[in-house]
């Protein structure tokens, strides 16, 4: 009896280490696991904040759907049908004077239009080399009164331009050459610090536009049907000095290595828009650059009415600084004639898969045309 009591008595120790042992275990699990609930907190506030300010950046970012329809024209370039024979840039004289579908419809030339308002050259450059990123198509055709620039000129068109960009080095080498002062590289990081302030003005259009937007091109070009006959321009302003700066050339000289690294036929235009004057000197600047780097140089203003067939009378929707649809119909004519012959471009009316896209944009583009 007594060496069973001594026997229990040797094992209440070790049972009582046992259960000591145990709590010192599960204190620390304790421990553990409310760090990892905190940190599992802390985790989804940030997500969830990201979330929110992710979503209030959509929202609050103009939505260029309403009368500035030019600010959404750059981010369609990504919804297009890609391997593009011929890619424009520039600026109004391109996006609103040559029709795309007219150059599928007649030559079956998959084209898109890199074009924005007031489209200054190192944007047209950038725009260029940002498409390089996705294809290398047969040839470049770039307007050039934007030459006439040589400085930044306005926030709200640089934001036109730039914000439809998806991001990269591109984009931030584009940003930095394109701020005006006062601008700064965070708010184009984050739009939401440029428009928080747009509370107030928020429209229907807003909450309509919120995550997806309608197209307002056909491959860039933008479609206008109104008729407004030219009428008397300004007079013309003679300029102390006829060079364009340095800024502005240099761009221009990055764009023309730039497709001769890649083997693109860079095509310089001056399109048929009677404003802002286009000085002779300007010309005559042009055709001895094209001459000296082996460029195709064509001043389509010259010969607008004599073989281009344009009519100021009707052709243009604003007085002779745009062409209207039917003008636009008439330079894509010339210029893809002008285009095949020269560059053996291949028509591709008989791909069926590219032929089905461009059924789709032909279809929205004659119900624009005859609204």
């Amino acid at each position: 009896m007594a060496e069973d009591i001594e026997k229990n008595l040797e094992t209440v120790p070790e049972q009582t280490d046992v259960k000591a042992e145990e709590i010192s275990e599960k204190k620390p699990e304790k421990k553990a696991g409310k760090r990892v609930a905190r940190v599992a907190l802390v985790l989804a506030l940030l997500v969830l904040s990201g979330v929110v300010l992710y979503l209030a950046d959509l929202l609050l970012r103009p939505k260029y759907m309403g009368d500035v329809t030019e600010g959404a024209l750059t981010a369609e370039y990504y919804e297009a049908y890609g391997d593009h024979d011929v890619l424009f840039v520039g600026d109004c004289e391109v996006y609103e004077n040559f029709s795309t579908v007219q150059l599928w419809k007649e030559f079956g030339i998959n084209s898109f239009i890199r074009g924005g308002a007031q489209q200054l050259v190192w944007q047209s450059y950038y725009l260029l080399e940002d498409a390089l990123r996705y294809e290398t198509p047969d040839v470049v055709v770039f307007n050039v009164l934007s030459l006439m620039y040589n400085e930044p000129q306005n926030e709200a068109y640089n934001r036109m331009a730039l914000d439809g960009m998806r991001w990269s080095k591109t984009k931030w080498d584009a940003i930095n050459a394109s701020m005006c002062e006062g601008e700064n590289m965070i708010e184009y990081i984050f739009p939401i610090l440029r428009y928080h302030s747009r509370w107030n003005e928020l429209t229907s259009d807003d909450f309509k536009y919120w995550f997806k937007k309608d197209l307002v091109s056909f491959n860039g070009y933008y479609l206008r049907n109104e008729i407004m006959p030219a009428g008397d321009m300004p007079p013309v302003r003679p300029l102390g000095d006829y060079s364009f700066g340095d800024k502005a050339m240099k761009y221009l000289d990055k764009m023309t290595e730039l497709c001769k690294e890649k083997g693109i036929k860079l095509v310089l235009i001056k399109s048929p828009s009677l404003y802002p004057h286009w000085y002779d000197e300007w010309d005559e600047n042009m055709k001895q650059y094209a001459e000296e780097n082996g460029l195709l140089y064509i001043n389509m203003l010259e010969i607008a009415e004599s073989e281009i067939g344009i009519d100021y009378s009707l052709d243009t929707y604003d007085a002779g600084l745009h062409m209207n649809v039917t003008g636009a119909e008439k330079c894509s004519s010339y210029l893809g004639k002008v285009l095949v012959e020269k560059y053996g471009l291949t028509d591709h009316r008989d791909d069926p898969d590219m032929a089905e896209y461009w059924d789709e944009v032909t279809k929205r583009y004659e119900a624009a045309k005859n609204a």
